[in-house]
């Protein structure tokens, strides 16, 4: 009951010591600040070390018969459970070599006997007090651990509502999008999966960057905002002014984007890679392609990707400009494009995961076909 009642909670000091006058005199001093616990014997002194409630400080003699106050503080220091306890050595030996043993086996103090009251509650305290700061630091330090963590997630999730954001926007403004999206977004985390594999590739594709680069797959059209429906929406063939426009929405995207970053003061943030995909998905390995006619390895690694995943759902898909075409006609059209639409190594880990492809393709398939028109190529 006295426990209980003893609030704030005292703290527990363990005085381990064969010789009952000194346990006798060290209680005695410490028992109006602390509660006290007494081992007369090596082997006592473990099993109250680990008991509750555990001791705060150790007083520990070394000359004791069987096992020594050297052995129970390596044994202390030795178990988990109780390798935080400071222990202060209370001996009559005098040398130096004696000491530096000690210190070396975990000890933090030592203190000579015969024992001097005020010395003895002095080393006492400031132990106390630097194991109450060490036990405060590491709270502390596990509190901002938990706090950036939740910072982190706070983060990522509006990371991922900014992206989900601009992709409906998209969808909305582009009734085709919406399925094609979601497949694109799984043919690029395969392709990026299957890449990482390769000694290329192996330093680019982490998990966080893979991650990454599945969220930002859904913004590759987000250009087509600024695309007027007339030719967005248009079933028949686009002129060439038309089709010269509609390749603008590579460019609005990217600097859309790019606004964005500028808005949120994050340059190089989360919207790198969509930025790169945006801008750059429909580039062609041989430079032949738009907006900038960039050539091989100058063309980011997220729009290769895409520009694969995207061109085989486009062809795969039901379009209100076309019909859509069969899954092994639109395998022979990448394969075609290999080394000229596309980087070579990335349509072959296209073709490492075409069945994974196929089942995504099938199972996301838009709900309903679209009307079928005369076929043209379009972005």
């Amino acid at each position: 009951m006295s426990e209980i009642l003893d609030f704030p909670p005292r703290q527990t000091i363990l005085i381990v010591d064969d010789t009952p006058d000194n346990v006798r005199l060290a209680a005695t001093l410490l028992k109006e600040r602390y509660r006290t616990r007494v081992a007369t014997e090596g082997a006592q002194a473990l099993q109250l070390a680990a008991a509750w409630p555990q001791p705060d400080l150790v007083l520990l003699d070394v000359d004791m018969p069987g096992m020594d106050g050297y052995e129970v503080c390596a044994r202390l220091q030795a178990d988990p459970l109780t390798a935080d306890v400071p222990v202060v050595f209370l001996t009559a030996r005098d040398r130096v070599e004696e000491e530096e043993r000690g210190l070396r086996l975990g000890a933090v103090d030592y203190i000579a006997k015969p024992i001097s009251p005020p010395i003895l509650l002095a080393r006492v305290q400031t132990h106390l007090a630097l194991k109450n700061a060490r036990r405060l630091l590491a709270d502390k330090n596990a509190y901002l651990e938990m706090e950036v963590a939740r910072r982190m997630h706070e983060l990522g999730a509006v990371q991922d509502l900014t992206i989900l954001a601009m992709a409906l926007i998209a969808e909305r403004r582009d009734n085709e999008t919406g399925s094609h999206i979601r497949r694109t977004q799984h043919y690029v985390r395969l392709l990026a999966q299957q890449l990482r594999q390769q000694p290329r590739f192996a330093g680019f594709f982490d998990d966080a960057t893979i991650e990454l680069l599945y969220k930002s797959a859904a913004l590759h059209d987000i250009g087509k905002v600024g695309v007027p429906d007339a030719i967005l929406r248009k079933p028949g063939t686009l002129t060439e002014e038309e089709f010269a426009v509609m390749k603008t929405h590579t460019v609005i995207g990217h600097d859309t984007l790019l606004e964005v970053e500028r808005e949120i003061g994050q340059p190089s943030s989360f919207l790198r890679f969509a930025r790169e995909i945006a801008c750059s998905h429909h580039e062609k390995w041989d430079g032949t392609g738009y907006p900038k006619g960039l050539r091989g390895e100058a063309i980011p690694v997220a729009a290769r990707l895409m520009a694969v995943a995207d061109v085989y759902d486009a062809f795969v898909s039901h379009r209100v400009y076309k019909p859509a075409m069969p899954h092994e006609q639109a395998l022979e059209i990448v394969r075609e494009g290999r080394g000229t639409h596309f980087d070579p190594d990335v349509v072959d880990a296209f073709f490492g995961i075409e069945d994974e492809i196929k089942k995504i393709a099938a199972l996301l398939a838009d709900s309903e076909p679209l009307p079928e028109a005369t076929k043209n190529e379009r972005p």
